[in-house]
């Protein structure tokens, strides 16, 4: 196989969101830094949020002022809401990702508002990056497999959603486990509704680990045609707001599987595992991805090393 499969980073967001440990700006910079070294090109480095509601995410137009517009590379803001999107385009932010909670209860929980609140705000964000300029916009609909308020989430809730930015013009729409509930079966099915839905966008996916089922979606998105997906480096990640959640699936998990069965990512793996492990000394724990815990394979140390005894 020879075929690209984009891979969006979202540690620096999405992985530290969660975490007790309060990071200072030059730590971010330096995360961002080395996970561009070791091959992301497209990555979400900030969230404009209330920093009082979410402290880990302070930071973001310092941040943004640090990272000059490079050719080839996307800085991703995070955008829950109109303010949010004049301070991302204040920023200068390469891409906007405006988040559309899929349920009421986790809407008004996480963002304040309700799923047809939050919908208004996205196709207004749009309307005004027609009118007025910006960075491009993406959309995703977080709990778009489960939501931990309200339970199961029906394929109707998510494909009013993905009308409503296709209408828009939005030209990639994500959908997120945000609290890793899905199963490989309704993530195809999820695809193709979505597909029938908004055939001319493209479909990028958004996988969380929490019930060990990260990879197997991921496999299953790919098996259907999705040709991006994120992950974050270490399997950082979680939502302050979904009780139990964990982290995002781990970019070098994800980059192992894919690059064994002959797919192209652009990452370094080994790079990939040494900043995990770097950022796991800052937050001290231990990288919950499991290639930053057992290696790649082969492993070229052990090649080197002579047999003894046979």
């Amino acid at each position: 196989m020879s075929r690209h499969i984009e891979i969006v980073e979202v540690g620096p967001r999405d992985g530290l969101q969660n975490e007790k440990a309060l990071l200072e700006v030059d730590q971010k910079l330096e995360f961002i830094r080395r996970l561009e070294a070791a091959g992301a090109r497209r990555m979400e480095t900030v969230s404009f949020v209330n920093a009082k509601r979410v402290p880990q995410m302070a930071g973001a137009e310092e941040i943004s002022e640090a990272l000059p517009h490079t050719a080839g590379r996307s800085r991703i803001g995070l955008v829950l809401n109109e303010r949010g999107w004049d301070r991302c385009v204040a920023a200068g932010c390469d891409e906007a990702n405006v988040v559309v909670c899929a349920t009421d209860g986790f809407g008004i929980r996480n963002q304040g508002a309700s799923a047809a609140e939050q919908t208004a705000a996205m196709q207004a964000i749009a309307a005004r990056q027609k009118a007025e300029g910006g960075p491009p916009i993406t959309v995703t609909i977080s709990v778009a497999f489960g939501c931990p308020f309200d339970g199961e989430v029906s394929e109707e809730q998510v494909v009013r959603i993905v009308r409503a930015a296709a209408e828009a013009g939005v030209a990639e729409i994500a959908l997120a486990d945000t609290i890793g509930v899905a199963d490989p079966w309704l993530v195809r099915k999820r695809v193709e509704a979505t597909r029938k839905a908004a055939p001319d966008q493209r479909l990028r996916m958004h996988f969380h680990d929490t019930r060990n089922t990260g990879l197997a979606n991921a496999y299953a998105s790919i098996e259907a045609g999705v040709d991006v997906l994120d992950a974050s480096c270490g399997g950082l990640g979680g939502c302050p707001f979904a009780p139990d959640a964990t982290g995002n699936i781990g970019t070098e998990d994800l980059v192992y599987m894919l690059e064994r069965a002959g797919f192209e990512t652009g990452y370094d793996l080994p790079a990939l595992i040494d900043t995990a492990k770097w950022m796991a000394t800052i937050l001290g724990k231990p990288p919950a991805a499991s290639v930053s815990r057992a290696g790649v394979f082969p492993n070229p140390a052990e090649l080197s090393t002579p047999e003894v005894g046979r």
